[in-house]
């Protein structure tokens, strides 16, 4: 397929005209994990909760591998949050056989245990509800037009795209996947995983474009694979006397899908899966490539609904916007739709 990789999706109320300052400080980003469940309290896992400030989640397990004298393999996450922020996230240590550690020394300026307690099974990545977000746009003149637009967000959703960080500074992750389907070997597990995933991602993000181009995001073609909020799933059949189908597609409750590929069934039939089989023409040394690489075929929600957004204005110049997002759709999907974003170009993937 071509190198020439297009980051500069499709938006679904137009590109938006007014910039703002993002992150200017730390507490501008504010991210708080929703696991979704309670520990059970015992076990040879212990689960940490804690509030960083401007820390690398990575550095943080690296930082409790030391303190608890433990591999740093034997620390987990259930997700990755931006450095750049103020975080409340879960670590999980696995210490069988011995005491829960004190932790209360492990406190700092940018550190703070919040909560330890035992759990049975191992804190996996993905394996958490989402994120509730809190977060302060600057130098953004307050205006009815901002308002408008987070209204639109608010009752109609935005194309779930992957953020910009998936696939590396100026796309080099999607660059070194190129690299690597075309013969490049790549011995470190991580970075071979990095670029498979941002493979797929570059893939699922195009085909959400193309469905956001084709008026195609939340108006389903028949045989369309749809995804609903409580993990149904149906396929849109436009012959149907089922008006229940159409409501729950009115009020977001069951929404358009888009591949992430892999082997395994496409769930799409008929004239969707039509569509899609031509959308990903361009894609097919890659999709051999990744069925190859032992990806399993998955189906993500191609429209984006956060919950419980609010917002209010700080003064003429500035912005609070708080809202929830499953694990893992991106904040910084929902704020593209809103305003340019103005902030330093960084690679963290904080998704989930």
């Amino acid at each position: 397929m071509d190198k020439a990789f297009n980051l500069d999706w499709p938006y679904r109320f137009g590109q938006p005209e007014q910039s703002a300052l993002f992150k200017a400080d730390p507490s501008d980003f504010q991210v708080v994990e929703n696991l979704g469940f309670e520990p059970s309290g015992e076990g040879e896992h212990v689960f940490v909760y804690l509030r960083k400030t401007g820390e690398n989640t990575a550095w943080i397990a690296k930082k409790l591998a030391e303190y608890c004298n433990i591999p740093v393999s034997s620390v987990s996450w259930a997700g990755l949050k931006d450095r750049h922020a103020v975080t409340e996230q879960w670590f999980g240590l696995h210490i069988p056989g011995k005491t829960t550690p004190d932790l209360s020394g492990f406190n700092s300026d940018s550190v703070s245990i919040l909560r330890t307690v035992r759990h049975n099974k191992k804190l996996r990545p993905g394996v958490l509800q989402g994120n509730t977000f809190c977060i302060r746009l600057k130098e953004l003149q307050k205006n009815l037009a901002i308002d408008h637009r987070l209204q639109q967000i608010s009752e109609l959703g935005v194309p779930n795209y992957f953020g910009p960080q998936r696939f590396g500074r100026n796309g080099y992750n999607l660059e070194a996947a190129a690299q690597m389907f075309d013969g490049r070997r790549i011995n470190d597990r991580h970075k071979r995983a990095m670029y498979l995933s941002a493979a797929r991602s570059y893939i699922f993000n195009t085909l959400v474009g193309a469905r956001v181009n084709s008026d195609k995001l939340v108006s389903p073609m028949p045989g369309d694979y749809l995804l609903a909020l409580n993990g149904e799933h149906c396929t849109y059949d436009a012959n149907s006397s089922d008006s229940s189908v159409s409501l729950r597609l009115q009020f977001g409750d069951l929404v358009t899908s888009a591949p992430l590929w892999g082997r395994g069934e496409n769930h799409a039939s008929g004239k969707a899966l039509a569509w899609e089989i031509a959308q990903l023409q361009p894609f097919s040394d890659w999709l051999i490539a990744l069925e190859k690489a032992g990806m399993q075929f998955e189906r993500r929600s191609a429209v984006l609904r956060p919950k419980n957004l609010c917002w209010r204005w700080l003064g003429d110049s500035a912005l609070e916007i708080r809202f929830s997002l499953s694990a893992g759709c991106y904040a910084t999907s929902l704020l593209r739709e809103l305003v340019i974003i103005r902030e330093n170009n960084r690679d963290e993937d904080f998704g989930q």
